[in-house]
């Protein structure tokens, strides 16, 4: 399995089988947002636009717009949209776990969906905005194993340095994949270092590049690879 970041949340996997899965695609900033984002003194959202990539299976944690460009992907994927459930698509069963974006119910910041699908036989969870205290109860059975976690781990709007690690130790996955976190594409969002310091002493790879193929770096359950791509500029 490949895995492309393109920055922020938004992930291409691409199975040996060619089989294309792009989750939490980003558009472009709305202009009533990018006129309030201006007026602070070092924002910076300058990842490079999403484009020239199709998938057949297309993922959408939730709204925002920097998780919901889904006219930036190309072909004609099987969308499953900010919806809870089981799906059944032409890549196999997608579980969708209903979540939130924040500490208060979802009231501050809306709803948030976890995506936990198989691809070339690895358990595959993505996060999207994550935002709750820690994982409930429900939401814990319904992710079930875990091989790859996609995870955001910037803080602010979303879980970060102990809240972040804390789900890495409930979930026992093989390799993390860092996402939603600030660094030289973006300026509002917290740097890895405080999930990397709160998970103790994990095998991190830092990649000058965007993409790897995931079973080099894969590790044992509870013992992580945590991945850190070069931001697409």
């Amino acid at each position: 399995m490949r895995i492309r970041w393109f920055g922020q949340a938004a992930v291409l996997l691409t199975g040996a089988g060619g089989g294309r899965i792009f989750i939490d695609p980003f558009g472009d900033i709305p202009p009533d947002m990018l006129a309030r984002r201006r007026e602070m003194a070092d924002f910076r959202f300058d990842y490079a636009p999403i484009a020239d990539v199709e998938a057949d299976l297309l993922l959408v944690t939730h709204e925002h717009f920097d998780h919901s460009g889904v006219e930036v992907v190309g072909g004609e994927p099987h969308t499953v949209r900010s919806t809870a459930g089981t799906f059944e698509t032409p890549l196999g069963e997608v579980v969708g776990v209903a979540s939130e974006h924040d500490e208060v119910a979802g009231t501050r910041r809306g709803p948030n969906t976890i995506f936990v699908f198989s691809l070339d036989g690895l358990r595959v969870a993505h996060f999207g905005d994550f935002g709750q205290a820690e994982l409930r109860p429900a939401q814990r059975d319904a992710i079930g194993d875990v091989d790859v976690l996609l995870l955001p781990i910037g803080g602010g709007p979303t879980v970060g340095g102990e809240r972040a690690a804390a789900i890495v130790r409930e979930l026992h996955p093989r390799l993390v994949v860092g996402l939603h976190y600030g660094n030289d594409a973006v300026s509002f969002l917290g740097p890895p270092e405080p999930f990397l310091e709160a998970l103790g002493s994990p095998r991190v790879e830092r990649f000058t590049t965007s993409e790897a193929e995931a079973e080099p770096l894969l590790g044992e359950s509870g013992a992580p690879t945590v991945v850190l791509f070069a931001p697409p500029l």
